[in-house]
């Protein structure tokens, strides 16, 4: 049952009576068709947390006490202020996340989406995703984010093992985790997303790929494996630091990350990003238009985004920063509508890098097509065909060179890292040595 008061879908509602109002702008000649630089991705974080797992570094806090009401009204302002900058006219997903958004109540959840759907396209059937953990969604609060909008939910499950969970800070334990998964393929069916955290201290490649193959016996079609990354400031690494525990073992990690793959792959799974499997076609979609150099826009304490400000130029994206701290955050957005801490345009050079870097985490790459949306002139053939050091890469197999782009191969997917400086180093060099474009009617 959902929570009382949670309207059912409301936005669904909205949506449609907004997209009715817009069908008749266009047909009054008033508004044309929604071209890409006019859609957006939306993120929304939750800066609150129960407790500050020992290896995390993320923009979150304890609270002694949250006026919800006031963060729920700061969190609709300002979406629909950064709405309004940028002209996005179409929101393809929202992703609610933190911090830990499922500790938020699902009439905020509901309100921001039923806010962004009068203000903007909201397709009902836009990809609504909410971060949860295994301790903060009982039965009854899923059905309550479910009736409020959020149609796939992914979940921070981290270890099936409870002494790294213990480790790891988590407040739930493996059975809770498998308890609250199959609750969540109950209510979100083919939407569920799990993550499984590899590389801990003292953790070992037979194990681990144990966890995996029992999580594959219970999980539903999605799963993102994450390397333990050990971040100073964090409780972990003044552990490692203090040598009252063992430091994490790159190459062990590395094993597992290619075991871990290749049992992923034997069960159906495509590797359709770096750290991220799908089966059933079950990609992430908002995280998709992140690889692809889509729009984005963030909004909460600490959010990032990436979009052009109306009246900015074409062609002027901006990297946006939003306040860290959701108190200064709440009296900026209560004072100008938003709390955008930090604006830093992003020149031509800057952007491609982003296009190159984060097209190449994904199984398809970057075609030919896509890299001319953003770079018409300097073509990946000019780039990188006749390029030693890339040269190399793509006799070595690891990188693919062809009709359809550039991307990885299966073996270059996992040693990305090592591969971009040469590609990065390639185009900061062609783009030096470019001739200047010829100014329009110049």
């Amino acid at each position: 049952t959902a929570l009382p008061g949670v309207r059912a879908r409301g936005w669904v509602k909205a949506a449609k009576m907004a997209q009715r109002r817009r069908l008749a702008e266009d047909a009054g000649g008033r508004r044309g068709p929604t071209p890409g630089s006019q859609r957006a991705a939306l993120y929304v974080h939750w800066p609150y947390c129960e407790k500050r797992c020992s290896y995390c570094n993320f923009n979150k806090y304890i609270p002694r006490g949250v006026d919800e009401a006031a963060m729920r009204r700061c969190l609709v302002t300002e979406a629909q202020t950064l709405l309004q900058l940028s002209g996005v006219q179409r929101v393809e997903s929202v992703f609610f996340g933190g911090g830990t958004p499922s500790l938020a109540s699902p009439h905020t959840v509901a309100a921001v989406l039923e806010a962004v759907a009068q203000a903007t396209h909201l397709p009902a059937d836009s990809e609504v995703t909410l971060e949860a953990n295994p301790t903060s969604a009982p039965s009854s609060r899923l059905a309550a984010f479910r009736a409020a909008g959020v149609n796939r939910l992914s979940i921070g499950l981290q270890s099936l093992d409870d002494t790294e969970l213990q480790l790891l800070g988590r407040t739930h334990s493996a059975s809770d985790a498998l308890q609250m998964l199959a609750e969540a393929r109950r209510r979100f069916p083919g939407r569920v997303s799990v993550d499984l955290m590899l590389g801990l201290p003292a953790q070992h490649v037979g194990p681990w790929l144990g966890q995996l193959r029992k999580l594959l016996r219970h999980c539903d079609d999605h799963v993102s494996l994450y390397q333990l990354s050990l971040e100073r400031g964090t409780a972990l690494f003044t552990q490692v630091q203090q040598g009252s525990l063992p430091a994490p073992d790159p190459e062990l990690a590395a094993e597992m990350y290619q075991e871990g793959r290749a049992v992923l792959r034997e069960a159906g799974f495509r590797q359709y990003e770096v750290s991220n499997f799908a089966r059933n076609g079950a990609l992430s979609t908002h995280n998709w238009t992140y690889w692809q150099c889509g729009q984005y826009l963030g909004v909460g304490p600490g959010a990032h985004g990436r979009f052009i400000p109306q009246g900015a130029g074409s062609h002027t994206r901006e990297a946006r920063i939003q306040t860290l701290e959701p108190d200064n955050w709440m009296k900026e957005v209560m004072l100008f509508g938003h709390g955008t801490r930090r604006r830093v345009p992003l020149g031509k050079l800057a952007l491609l890098e982003e296009v190159l870097a984060m097209g190449l985490r994904t199984d398809v790459g970057i075609t030919h097509q896509h890299w001319q949306q953003f770079e018409p002139q300097l073509t990946l053939w000019d780039l990188f065909v006749a390029n030693k050091e890339v040269q190399e890469l793509l006799e070595q197999g690891r990188l693919l060179l062809d009709r359809r782009g550039l991307r990885c191969s299966w073996e270059g997917l996992a040693v990305l890292d090592s591969m971009l400086p040469t590609l990065l180093s390639r185009l900061q060099e062609a783009w030096q040595q470019r001739t200047p474009s010829p100014v329009p009617g110049g």
